[in-house]
C-alpha cells in the first residue's frame, strides 16, 4: 500500500498517479480497480496526515477551549473509524473491480 500524508489529496493525486497508473497496467488491473486504488490511496494519504486538511480543521474548532490534544483527540479516532474501513473497502473494490 502506497500512500503519501502530505496533508492534501489534491496535491497526493498526482504523484500516487503517477506509481500506480504503470503498476496497475502491469499487474493487468482494469482501469475501475486502477481508479479505485487511486482514490483509497488518496484519501487515506490526506486523511492520515496530522497536518491534514480534514484533522486541522477539527482541531481549530475543537481547541477553541485550550483543552483539546490534536493527535489524540482528532488524529487516531479518524485514523479507527476512518483509514482503517477506508483501507478494507478500498482492497475490496480493486479485487472486485
Amino acid at each position: 500500500i502506497v500512500t503519501m500524508g502530505i496533508g492534501s489529496s489534491f496535491s497526493t493525486l498526482p504523484i500516487i498517479a503517477a506509481i500506480y497508473v504503470p503498476l496497475c497496467v502491469s499487474l493487468d488491473f482494469s482501469a475501475m480497480a486502477t481508479i479505485a486504488l487511486i482514490g483509497t490511496a488518496g484519501a487515506l494519504g490526506d486523511a492520515g496526515s496530522p497536518a491534514s486538511d480534514s484533522t486541522l480543521g477539527s482541531t481549530a474548532g475543537l481547541a477553541a477551549d485550550g483543552q483539546h490534544d490534536h493527535m489524540r483527540d482528532t488524529v487516531i479516532p479518524t485514523f479507527i473509524h476512518y483509514n482503517i474501513p477506508l483501507t478494507g473497502a478500498g482492497w475490496i473494490a480493486a479485487m472486485v473491480l
